[in-house]
């Protein structure tokens, strides 16, 4: 039941945002133990003065097709699924739609079971058909 959020600067075609959310999925379903069906994703293209982060920091160096990729999950993983997923999330986003393994940042958080409605006025995860 992830969310996914993607931020990156304006000016991609559809194409290059289609892949991207694409690979992302497909690296959730493969190495973060997503349902194939369980897709949930907002993509964010801000303007070059509202995405600001440091090109050398922790990585890099990183250009202008930075992508920030944050993960809202509904429980933890383990160290090595998430090290699993990273590595398996850049390696799919290089090579469609060919972004940079420097250029990607991720970051998850997780939620309890009560903090998800998936509709309907109700704590989805909570009802008897969901325990």
């Amino acid at each position: 039941m992830p969310l996914v959020r993607i931020s990156l600067c304006r000016g991609k075609p559809l194409p290059y945002l289609d892949s991207l959310a694409d690979g992302i999925h497909q690296a959730m379903v493969e190495a973060f133990d997503v349902p194939p069906d369980d897709r949930f994703q907002t993509i964010h293209q801000l303007a070059t003065d509202k995405l600001r982060y440091d090109p050398h920091y922790l990585g890099g160096p990183r250009s202008a097709d930075f992508v920030l990729v944050e993960i809202t999950a509904g429980r933890p993983r383990s160290t090595a699924t998430k090290a699993a997923f990273y590595r398996c999330l850049a390696a799919r986003l290089q090579a469609s739609p060919g972004l940079r393994p420097a250029d990607l940042m991720v970051v998850i958080t997780t939620t309890e079971r009560d903090e998800w409605s998936f509709g309907h006025g109700l704590a989805t995860l909570l009802q008897p058909a969901n325990s």
